[in-house]
């Protein structure tokens, strides 16, 4: 395995952790789908920003997806996976050039298709009428990850290019 795929394989690990972290560290609970609200969001959109859609994709899908499993949230892991690592690729594909609202419209849409994917999947699971309840929760999670990955990626990424 030579230099470059190490150095891959422990960043996507770390940000996969702070995905987790993240998603853990604040969860307020939804009763509708028996979900919750986190912020966890914000570090996949730094992930993808900082890394591309490949690294968002994994460490968004797999870390919300531990976090559930470790929240005692293993019935939404499914859903999380693959809602979760899609708006990592989303952000990761989006998030590029040098005009910064086309990079907020990518971060706007990564949390669209967050609300709309625990929609569909909350539906399924518990019903569109109950899975409708949860949507402003989500908006407001999505909006909230909107800002704290933004400040994240503005503060952060420039620290991080610099010691490379």
């Amino acid at each position: 395995m030579e230099m470059d795929s190490v150095k891959k394989l422990v960043y996507g690990a770390f940000m996969m952790a702070l995905v987790t972290i993240g998603t853990m560290v604040i969860q307020i609970p939804t009763p509708a789908t028996k979900g919750y609200i986190n912020v966890g969001d914000s570090f996949i959109f730094f992930t993808a920003a900082l890394f591309g859609p490949i690294m968002g994709g994994v460490a968004g899908g797999l870390g919300s997806s531990l976090a559930d499993l470790l929240s005692g949230y293993a019935y939404w892991a499914p859903w999380t996976l693959v809602i979760k690592g899609l708006e990592g690729v989303l952000v990761g594909i989006l998030y590029k050039g040098n005009k910064e609202y086309l990079k907020i419209l990518s971060l706007i849409i990564g949390a669209l298709w967050m609300v709309l994917g625990y929609y569909i999947a909350g539906g399924i699971m518990y019903g569109f009428k109950a899975s409708l309840v949860d949507v402003p929760s989500n908006l407001i999670q999505g909006f909230a990850s909107i800002i704290i990955g933004y400040l994240l990626i503005k503060v952060l990424i420039p620290l991080v290019v610099k010691t490379r």
